[in-house]
């Protein structure tokens, strides 16, 4: 247990990813003066102000809270200097301006989660399995002006198997984001580490791939690739934002796609058409193969297994995938 007390850290985040980060700081015993996270914000049908998952945690183990609704405030400046941090640390946060992240002595630095420089943007864990990576980690590195560019502190990294989809792997990053965190921590603290500009990483190989926010029109699926395209796909987009299709007859209407798994198989049936018994299986057809839908949810309906959904829809082979 670390009880350097003149070590002060400020903690900014905001949903589940960031509240085990936060976590391992406190219960390795490092001073966390402040958390700072996003004002509570209007949910559900009653709209209802609801916190954070990082303010239920912060709130629970007695932390001093800031829920700035601009960062760029010069009042929310004044707050932070008055904490007088040594380090900031941030997970799964808002973009900083400079006069934010210069404040510490130590600098800021964030948790990303992939191999920087590769999968820089909003979405890496998606993008990862959507592209067919086979490996994956967290990073840390320090902020500057331009987004997820700083010098590289230290790194994890994991397999991606090939069952993953992009909740499995939030998850078992998020954990693996907290270890790094506190070691992170501890290697600024003492002085042991030496940052690595994220340029001599990049010129080590192809230019960096990208993993920019997903829109709800980029997880229709296309039916004409191949069948491995598709199921990581599938797998990349669940369970959010979830890869969607159309099922079109004489009506069409959306259906969402939570899993999905991959039969390899030549035939000759046109990409999209639907293939079914009409109780136990739902395939549709790719350019070289199948995807059996397992998991799905049709508009305004509840997320099932395939079964209860053909149970209520018998003619399902008269309709295609689009």
């Amino acid at each position: 247990m670390i009880s350097d007390e003149s070590f002060r850290i400020i903690f900014m985040g905001t949903p589940d990813f960031a509240v085990e980060s936060l976590r391992q700081l406190i219960e390795q015993g490092y001073n966390v003066v402040g958390v700072v996270t996003n004002p509570d914000k209007p949910a559900g049908r009653g709209q209802k102000l609801k916190e954070s998952p990082v303010k239920a945690f912060a709130r629970q183990r007695g932390l001093r809270l800031l829920q700035p609704n601009h960062l760029d405030d010069p009042s929310f400046a004044r707050e932070l200097e008055e904490l007088n941090p040594s380090l900031q640390v941030v997970v799964a946060f808002k973009i900083l301006p400079p006069r934010i992240f210069t404040i510490p002595h130590y600098g800021t630095f964030n948790l990303h989660a992939s191999l920087l420089p590769d999968y820089r943007g909003a979405a890496p864990i998606n993008h990862a399995i959507m592209q067919g990576e086979s490996q994956t980690g967290v990073t840390t590195f320090f902020l500057d002006p331009k987004v997820d560019t700083g010098k590289v502190i230290k790194w994890k990294k994991t397999p991606i198997e090939p069952h993953d989809s992009a909740g499995s792997l939030h998850d078992r990053l998020m954990e693996l984001g907290g270890e790094l965190v506190v070691e992170t921590v501890e290697a600024i603290r003492t002085g042991n580490y030496q940052a690595i500009d994220q340029n001599e990483l990049a010129a080590s190989h192809a230019p960096p791939k990208k993993a920019p926010k997903i829109h709800k029109a980029d997880c229709q699926i296309n039916w004409n690739q191949s069948t491995q395209v598709i199921y990581n796909f599938i797998r990349g987009l669940s369970p959010y934002p979830a890869a969607w299709t159309r099922l079109s007859n004489s009506e069409t209407f959306p259906l969402k796609v939570y899993h999905g798994l991959p039969e390899y198989k030549t035939h000759d049936y046109p990409a999209g058409s639907l293939h079914s018994d009409h109780k136990s299986y739902l395939k549709v057809a790719a350019w070289d193969g199948f995807i059996h839908l397992k998991e799905i949810q049709q508009a305004g309906k509840k997320k099932m297994a395939t079964e209860e959904f053909l149970k209520g829809f018998r003619e399902i082979t008269a309709y295609h995938c689009q």
